[in-house]
């Protein structure tokens, strides 16, 4: 059974306590918002979440989505889903006012998308992908495109989606072969094939605004040759309206693994009027503002995942009889004690909370941080938030997911024999979780983005807030007379010590020979994340440990946190000294086997 109620009170934990100090605070932008008005928002959200969205996940997976006379149908429900949705406000939350948006902040608009995606991870990808498009034609379009566009996308009238893949090239888009022909009137004729458009077409909203990378007939090969071009499903017409079609269907749906009720198509574009969105050949920049949105917003899509999956096998656990406690029978009135009880299925549980919490706090740090490369006033702020979201933007979109894939299937373990089957629907999670290591970039490629790009660029400036921010912790933290706490602040060290001594490894070594650094760079994102959620644990125990010392009426959540915090500590932040000992080895042994070999 999918079982899910939204965690309002650890996001009002990590919302209004866990960063208060971190400078990414007090935006002008947004000084007219109060805490309770971000709970109210909270609240409604999680009935949206868990009594529109929720019931129709499992049934939108069984019935899937479906081509018929070229229009994409999705499952029953969705449409009214949607339209209550978007009535609701909910597509609008955090887009700028000036196109009908509510202007709110990307801290809080995240915690929106984590319940929308715990609820109903297919439904999700609708609003989002449109969100991601506003953000780059708001980024890069001229005013009168924006003027065309943008308030039907805010509102959710219109949807959008990136068209970047093509079936001979995925990564490296320097392939791609889709064309645009100038025209007379300023505006271009796009032909070309693309595959894996999520949300390429549907029936939730009369127009699909596609952004597409193209060439330009003289464009030179590779990246530098491709441009941006925002081309409609229907061409609006004079009151704004879609009127004429344009050229762009739908060859056809892919078949996919999980996230059935989202629509995946093949695309196709015949003579189909666009206009382009920023410069020529500058269009790979222009769809990464895109596409930056997207990863951190996929990187809450297996947040969400891992907390329904979470909560899923905790009801379980706590119903299934089975066996006896190993301390002897926890439930001598039943004819055995429920699972919950043994150590093993507490390993599970815990390292998928733990994991939750984790990623919860880190993606509410960098979320921060979005608001304030947007909104500071002060440019060294500014500045510095940009840096750390270039930072941990890879770390995000890899690690969250790469997480939400191992709690999915702990949720399977949990539930035995029955997660295995359809009709208790967890294992609708693992195949829905499994999409996301891999679209916005696989998660490969998220790492070699962060060593390769990331860790190098201006002299390593962009890796100081994040080193910064911990050391600081940790200095802050020494002499802590809570042995508890001592003992965290002592783990953190050690990890954050593994994670200098690899970046010193990884930098000497990969200006040598950039294998080494491709060899050691899926090791170092998750030796950051486990770093980045050590310092949030760390700085919630302290939290935690001094409203026990005041004497909080919410005691129960705050031990509850120590608890989480001591597991983190204890059974999963130690893989940062596996990760840092496999990238002292260095390439050897992964680049050793003779290519006929394998």
């Amino acid at each position: 059974m999918q079982v899910y109620t939204a965690p309002l009170r650890d996001m009002r934990f990590v919302l209004h306590e866990l960063f208060a100090d971190d400078q990414f605070a007090n935006l002008p932008a947004f000084e007219e918002f109060t805490p309770d008005l971000f709970d109210a928002v909270l609240e409604e959200a999680a009935k949206m979440a868990q009594d529109i969205l929720l019931p129709l996940n499992a049934s939108g997976d069984a019935e899937g989505c479906r081509l018929e006379n070229g229009v994409v149908r999705t499952p029953a429900g969705f449409k009214a889903a949607y339209d209550s949705f978007r009535d609701g406000g909910w597509a609008a939350l955090a887009s700028d006012p000036s196109w009908g948006g509510q202007g709110l902040p990307e801290s809080l608009n995240k915690l929106v998308e984590e319940m929308i995606c715990s609820a109903n991870l297919s439904f999700s990808l609708y609003p989002g992908l449109t969100h991601g498009a506003t953000t780059a034609i708001e980024g890069h379009a001229s005013e009168d495109l924006k003027r065309a566009y943008l308030p039907k996308m805010v509102s959710g009238e219109w949807s959008g989606t990136m068209c970047l893949t093509e079936s001979h090239c995925g990564t490296d888009l320097g392939l791609l072969r889709t064309k645009a022909v100038p025209q007379a009137d300023g505006s271009y004729k796009v032909s070309g094939a693309k595959i894996f458009i999520s949300s390429g077409d549907h029936d939730l909203t009369n127009n699909v605004v596609h952004l597409v990378l193209a060439r330009l007939p003289d464009a030179p090969a590779g990246v530098r040759g491709i441009s941006l071009f925002l081309v409609p499903k229907y061409l609006p017409n004079d009151a704004g309206e879609p009127a004429s079609a344009n050229g762009v269907s739908v060859a056809g749906l892919e078949h996919k693994m999980g996230l059935k009720a989202s629509a995946t198509c093949q695309m196709v574009f015949e003579d189909s009027t666009g206009w382009i969105v920023g410069e020529p050949g500058k269009g790979l920049a222009a769809m990464f503002t895109m596409m930056n949105t997207e990863r951190v917003s996929v990187g809450i899509q297996g947040l969400g995942i891992n907390e329904i999956a979470y909560q899923s096998a905790v009801a379980y656990a706590k119903d299934r009889l089975q066996g006896r406690a190993l301390s002897g029978p926890a439930r001598p009135d039943l004819p055995a004690d429920p699972i919950i009880v043994h150590p093993d299925v507490r390993r599970s549980l815990m390292t998928m909370r733990a994991y939750a919490e984790g990623c919860r706090m880190l993606g509410q740090w960098a979320a921060r941080a979005l608001d304030a490369e947007k909104h500071a006033a002060d440019p060294e702020v500014k500045q510095r938030a940009a840096d750390f979201v270039a930072l941990v933007t890879p770390v995000v979109k890899a690690l969250f997911t790469d997480l939400a894939f191992e709690a999915a299937n702990h949720g399977v373990q949990v539930h035995g024999g029955h997660g295995y089957i359809r009709e208790t629907g967890v294992e609708q999670f693992v195949r829905d979780a499994r999409i996301c290591q891999i679209y916005e970039g696989t998660n490969g490629v998220q790492a070699l983005d962060l060593v390769g790009r990331k860790m190098p660029a201006h002299m390593g400036r962009q890796m100081r807030p994040f080193f910064h921010a911990v050391s600081n912790l940790c200095e802050s933290m020494a002499g802590v007379p809570d042995k508890a706490l001592a003992g965290m602040t002592a783990g953190l060290q050690q990890a954050f010590g593994a994670l200098q001594l690899s970046t010193a490894t990884i930098a000497q070594k990969g200006m040598k020979d950039a294998e080494e650094a491709g060899a050691a760079a899926t090791d170092y994102l998750r030796l950051m994340g486990l770093v980045g959620m050590g310092y949030c644990f760390l700085k919630a125990a302290k939290i935690a440990t001094d409203r026990l010392a005041e004497g909080s009426e919410d005691a129960g959540f705050y031990r509850a946190k120590l608890a989480t915090a001591g597991f983190f500590f204890d059974r999963l932040l130690p893989q940062a000294t596996a990760a840092f000992l496999a990238i002292k080895t260095g390439k050897r042994s992964t680049m050793a086997l003779e290519l006929d070999a394998f």
